[in-house]
């Protein structure tokens, strides 16, 4: 297992809590220090879910990780548990960031962000409004919430959505409220209420969580989801990024991300792999990507822009 230390940071007064993995060789340093890669997961995840072996593949190649936990999830500190709002997360990316620039030895105009599924949307809309940051990886990402949206309606029917939205109103009366939140599961089988609830969702997520994981989050998200649509900057990225999608994606479609990817420059590379969702995370899937991922680093945050 690769050296790890346990890290903290503060967003909007809530400690955040990370494990930071200093680079295992210095073959990437400069003048300035090691390039530093911030890795946080996507819908309801945390960091002991699956990302353990990317951040050690890393750091095995010569980058420093900083994987962080949200707040409200996770090691992270902040009420109500579980709380799910793109602000944010978002506000936790860029403090994450911002400590990742602060720590000794790190080079802080070679940051890379690195996203999965819901969070490869953030790390795209991170990056367009932070001209620093020197490269994004953004694996499966959701780029489109309203095709992720029209996609679950396909695949879960109609009364599906609308289960959903009633949840979602009654979280919202609930906060106004000062009540406790409503919460839906974060995945379920086919049939039943989450947030997903496709073929592959459950077994793929559980395969990668821990047994303390807490399969629920608050319903408020999908008032709102619709008009998140954060592939919509990648027109604005003016660094290196590389989006890798599942062809076989029930949750966050291919063919919408990839739409969105015909309207961005050269410097972002796009990469189809024929596997699901969750696939990614383990076996060949996890091996085909991590691969490509440090090729892309070695290149992308070889030198100070």
């Amino acid at each position: 297992m690769v050296d790890r230390e346990d890290f903290e940071f503060q967003s909007h007064g809530t400690t955040c809590r990370a494990w930071f993995y200093p680079a295992q060789h210095d073959g990437r340093e400069d003048a300035a220090g090691v390039p530093c890669i911030v890795m946080a997961h996507g819908l309801g995840g945390t960091r002991d879910a699956g990302l353990e072996p990317y951040a050690e593949a890393f750091a095995g190649a010569g980058f420093a990780v900083l994987l962080f936990d949200y707040r409200y999830f996770g090691a992270s500190d902040g009420q109500p548990r579980q709380l799910l709002k793109v602000g944010a997360q978002l506000a936790d990316w860029r403090a994450a960031v911002a400590a990742a620039r602060k720590v000794e030895g790190i080079d802080p105009d070679r940051i890379g962000v690195w996203g999965t599924s819901f969070s490869g949307g953030h790390v795209i809309a991170v990056a367009a409004a932070d001209d620093r940051i020197a490269a994004v990886i953004a694996q499966g990402p959701m780029l489109d919430g309203r095709a992720s949206v029209l996609e679950a309606m396909r695949r879960s029917g109609l009364w599906h959505v609308i289960r959903l939205g009633w949840a979602a109103i009654r979280d919202h009366l609930a906060n106004l409220a000062g009540a406790e939140p409503y919460r839906v599961p974060l995945v379920a089988r086919p049939g039943q209420l989450a947030a997903m609830n496709t073929a592959d969702a459950y077994d793929g997520y559980q395969a990668i969580t821990p047994e303390d994981w807490r399969n629920e989050m608050t319903a408020r998200l999908f008032l709102t989801l619709v008009l998140y649509r954060p592939g919509k900057r990648l027109t604005r990225l003016d660094c290196p990024a590389l989006v890798q999608l599942c062809e076989a994606d029930t949750v966050a479609p291919a063919d919408a991300s990839a739409a969105l990817l015909m309207h961005a420059d050269d410097h972002v590379i796009e990469q189809h792999f024929d596997i699901g969702h969750f696939e990614i995370y383990r076996g060949a899937g996890f091996r085909t990507a991590i691969a490509e991922q440090i090729d892309f680093c070695k290149r992308a945050l070889a030198r100070r822009r």
